[in-house]
């Protein structure tokens, strides 16, 4: 019995809607599946307006565009994320500034954000951390008393919620990933929502290669051209027929992933109480849409001889993220303060399997290996 990290879950219509998509004739962006994925988030969520984009990272180099990112800029960001949330802005001459994360989740420390804010910060970009919600309010206080953008990177966050209100709905702007390994999947894939209305229309321009094809085909302009920078962000409406099939089905796969998420908290809880591991805390203000389930290890060693462990049991478990600020391209230019608990959680944390089609039987054997690790301790 071996157990990925992941799998991917098809729902069952994902190939049907694909031929759907084929024989309407029309499978380049923005098709009949594209709308259906836009009208679903925009319903569902109160997203003000959605784009689907060929990936998350496309989504936050558009925000980077929309906001007028100049070199010398700079950008507040956590340490602890993927290479994605900073790249889109330093690929537009931007300096990030790394905030650390907090204790008790590896999300930005909301507390360290003001103190990093000059004359020329442009936005705060946020990411919420295994879906699990930031502290939105004392951000968008911070961001409203600067008047600087927040950009939600939302990779991982969909169906979950701050304070009864969906993520990515709080910010200027927020960006989601369709990626096989998310909660809803499309292969590749992403969005970019815009809750600011005055960037909806350049939204458009950008994500169509700088013209304003939209307004065209919508009958508001008789020809359209070029008229502002931008790129191919349209994902075919074969990637959007594919997320369709996902998001008809989110509440049942969203059961199914608190079931394995609650299991396994379960299942640990008693290493908690002995001050072996940490599990995830779900803040006071923060719903948990069960996209990753992680422990917190005692150190770098511990952690690697757990991993081990497990793989020697047919269990692939993984761990996350370099702190940004340490890594390789930008450990010459980072010239801030220790961020201690990044580093923590760059060291220590450690995901397991997490997937629809997991079974009983290998969450509680994936448990018991676990528990046999700590056992003699």
């Amino acid at each position: 019995m071996k157990i990925p990290f992941n799998k991917p879950y098809l729902t069952g219509k994902e190939t049907h809607y694909i031929y759907q998509a084929v024989n309407s004739g029309k499978i380049s962006g923005d098709g009949i599946f594209t709308k259906k994925c836009h009208a679903f988030f925009e319903n569902k969520f109160g997203f003000n307006k959605t784009l689907l984009t060929t990936s998350c990272t496309d989504a936050l180099e558009m925000a980077a565009m929309l906001i007028n990112i100049q070199a010398g800029d700079e950008i507040i960001a956590p340490s602890f994320t993927f290479v994605s949330t900073v790249n889109a802005f330093v690929l537009r001459g931007a300096n990030i500034i790394f905030a650390d994360s907090e204790t008790n989740t590896p999300n930005i420390d909301a507390s360290q954000i003001e103190k990093l804010i000059t004359s020329k910060t442009k936005a705060i970009v946020i990411v919420h951390y295994a879906g699990m919600a930031c502290d939105m309010d004392a951000i968008m206080a911070i961001a409203e008393k600067y008047d600087i953008y927040v950009i939600e990177d939302a990779a991982q966050a969909i169906d979950s919620y701050y304070k009864g209100k969906p993520l990515g709905s709080i910010g200027d702007f927020a960006t989601f990933s369709f990626h096989e390994t998310k909660n809803i999947i499309a292969g590749e894939g992403g969005m970019l929502v815009i809750n600011n209305d005055k960037f909806i229309e350049r939204a458009e321009i950008i994500r169509e290669k700088g013209t304003n094809r939209s307004s065209f085909f919508r009958g508001e302009v008789d020809k359209y051209g070029w008229v502002d920078i931008g790129s191919s962000f349209l994902p075919s409406d074969i990637i959007a027929a594919f997320l369709y099939a996902q998001l008809e089905n989110l509440e049942d796969i969203q059961l199914k992933r608190k079931q394995i998420w609650n299991t396994y908290y379960e299942g640990l809880i008693e290493l908690e109480n002995k001050s072996l591991v940490t599990l995830p805390k779900i803040p006071v203000y923060a719903s948990n849409n069960a996209h990753m389930f992680y422990l917190t290890c005692h150190s770098l060693e511990e952690r690697t001889r757990l991993i081990l462990h497990l793989k020697e049991n047919d269990i692939y478990s993984v761990f996350h993220y370099l702190s940004l600020h340490k890594s390789p391209y930008y450990i010459d230019q980072y010239n801030g303060e220790e961020l201690i608990n990044a580093d923590k959680y760059s060291d220590c944390l450690v995901r397991l399997p997490l997937f629809y089609e997991l079974t009983d039987n290998e969450i509680n054997y994936i448990i018991h290996k676990i528990n046999l690790f700590y056992g003699d301790r």
